[in-house]
């Protein structure tokens, strides 16, 4: 089958999501995706998709001209959309650029990752979607309305993370993916990681003042989607560790600058992960999938997003022991108990771990994506994947 791939413009992450599915397929596979977005090459670089294969979508922001604002009053608004200007010359030719390059390119199922204007353009346009579901409370009307029209909804994250507080036909109609990370190289040594921040380093001498101390080492990791939560903490993660090594990965406000050690931004942040003490970051989903996966403790501060998205993963990660709060992390600080996992190979300084501090799961969750992503290349129609792969895969049928 052609599969069209829906990417949201908030961040980078849903971007980011794609590129790391068409990475499950082969060279030749991959060309039968194709990918809307409006984010622009300069806010995210694919690595594993053409830009020939992108639809650079116009922009759906509001206008001057818009005959009525994209939220309006109850009875202004439709009950099934969260965002609908009208009159929107922009949002018009948007909608059109997409329908026109799905019959163009032949596509057969759209995932879309997420929008539920878009998912309601497929539905009422006859075109089967499968809508990915992120974390948080999403029992508004829009949302399970669009759940409803999907053919199946895939979770980016493991079933053991999913809040109770979804309905169950939302849950039997899902996949569960699991977090997806692409292989990577052998991390790093230590004695290499600690290289590479001499390099990052605008002070060699006292650089090496400081690590040969042996000092607490927290990296603070944030993305583009927000990031002013964790930076607000700075000044306090200063004052609880004021001889901690603290290195910032990201963007980063510039008058918090002055509380860390190394303010950068790099392409992997792999070797960080595992040589540090602890991560400070939130909880989008790229970046909580690779340290799911890392036996260094995380320390979660989750940004506020609509639907309570980051909250109820860093509850979901807290619960399952998985992550510190940081009311957590400041009782283990001043109780100067160290949080490490000697049972991982990567980390060179482990330390016995105090009773009430969380074990650390390990899993691989490749397979379930892999085996979604190859299920679209093997079928040739949706209607004979759809019954023949997807549907058995489900607790749920249209026929119940």
């Amino acid at each position: 089958m052609r599969i069209g791939y829906y990417a949201h413009h908030h961040g980078s992450g849903h971007c980011r999501q794609v590129d790391k599915l068409a990475a499950l397929l082969s060279t030749k596979d991959r060309k039968q995706l194709t990918i809307f977005t409006s984010l622009t090459p300069e806010a995210y670089a694919f690595t594993s998709i053409d830009e020939q294969q992108i639809v650079r979508l116009r922009a759906e922001d509001e206008r001057p001209d818009d005959v009525l604002r994209g939220r309006s009053s109850a009875h202004w608004q439709p009950a099934s959309l969260h965002y609908s200007p009208v009159g929107n010359i922009d949002i018009q030719k948007r909608s059109r650029q997409i329908l026109e390059a799905i019959f163009q390119r032949k596509i057969d199922v759209m995932i879309i990752d997420v929008s539920v204007e878009i998912a309601m353009l497929c539905r009422a346009a006859s075109i089967p979607y499968v809508y990915v579901r992120l974390p948080g409370i999403r029992d508004d009307t829009p949302h399970l309305n669009a759940f409803a029209g999907a053919l199946a909804l895939l979770c980016p994250y493991p079933r053991v993370l999913e809040t109770t507080l979804t309905p169950n036909w939302v849950g039997q109609k899902t996949l569960y993916l699991g977090f997806i990370n692409n292989p990577k190289p052998d991390v790093s040594p230590y004695p290499d990681f600690i290289t590479t921040l001499m390099t990052l380093s605008d002070d060699n001498k006292a650089l090496k003042a400081s690590l040969a101390s042996d000092p607490i080492i927290v990296t603070v990791i944030k993305g583009y989607g927000g990031h002013k939560a964790i930076d607000k903490q700075l000044p306090k993660l200063r004052r609880l560790l004021p001889t901690a090594f603290i290195i910032s990965l990201g963007p980063i406000d510039h008058d918090k600058r002055r509380y860390v050690d190394i303010a950068t931004q790099v392409d992997d942040v792999t070797p960080f992960m595992h040589h540090s003490n602890y991560l400070i970051m939130a909880c989008g989903l790229n970046t909580i999938a690779q340290a799911y996966y890392c036996a260094t403790p995380v320390v979660v501060l989750p940004d506020d997003r609509p639907h309570q998205e980051q909250e109820i993963m860093a509850q979901a990660l807290i619960a399952q022991g998985r992550a510190l709060s940081w009311q957590q992390f400041v009782r283990v600080m001043r109780g100067d108990r160290s949080y490490t996992n000697p049972d991982d190979p990567i980390q060179t300084q482990a330390q016995d771990k105090s009773d009430d501090v969380p074990s650390l799961p390990y899993a691989d969750s490749l397979p379930a994506a892999q085996a979604f992503m190859s299920s679209t290349m093997i079928y040739s129609t949706a209607k004979s994947w759809f019954n023949e792969w997807l549907l058995p895969q489900l607790t749920l049928s249209p026929k119940t």
